[in-house]
């Protein structure tokens, strides 16, 4: 009896544990997050973009949403840094992996989200986040009429780069992450 007493608690406790595992993967989760809270990011990410990368592309939000621009503004902002770094504030460029040169045949000097070259700003200028994206930003604000051009062409006529369909194959990432990054942020 005892053993039978044994086996059915085992069973329970089994059972118990796939039930609360189920409530786990099937309960309610937000679609949305706030920008200003990583801590509240999803471990699995958004549309393959997680951890630092999700972190980066709220910075980059977080700026546009500072300096006026709306949603698509921001997720051009986040198209470009996808496209130049992959979300990620790394301090070399096409220079270091591929031997690219400026037009002129001078080494290129691209760092940060934005693979800024030295005309952008000072080092640390464009390794910071924020600063690196408010430079970005302002770029673009100038650019007369960005609003209607495909986001890719916008992107190419402020990055300054060769092909101007680069940053095309990021825009369902880059609105799905921006989408993501909106959720209310409470108190």
């Amino acid at each position: 009896m005892r053993r039978i007493t044994g086996i059915t608690a085992a069973v329970a406790v089994v059972l118990v544990g796939v039930l609360v595992g189920v409530s786990l993967l099937t309960a309610p989760r937000p679609d949305r997050y706030c920008a200003d809270r990583p801590q509240t990011f999803p471990a699995a990410g958004v549309a393959g973009w997680r951890g630092e990368q999700l972190e980066n592309a709220a910075t980059i939000v977080r700026t546009g949403r500072e300096l006026g621009f709306g949603r698509d503004g921001q997720i051009v902002g986040v198209m470009a840094a996808m496209g130049e770094s992959s979300l990620r504030n790394i301090d070399y460029g096409d220079w270091e992996t591929s031997g690219v040169t400026n037009p002129d045949g001078s080494r290129t000097s691209s760092i940060g989200l934005f693979q800024q070259q030295k005309w952008w700003g000072s080092v640390d200028e464009r390794m910071d986040p924020a600063t690196a994206a408010t430079k970005f930003f302002t770029r673009l604000g100038r650019l007369s009429g960005w609003q209607r051009m495909p986001p890719s062409h916008a992107i190419n006529r402020v990055q300054i780069n060769a092909d101007r369909e680069h940053y095309a194959r990021f825009q369902d990432d880059a609105t799905a992450v921006v989408d993501a990054l909106s959720g209310a942020c409470g108190g």
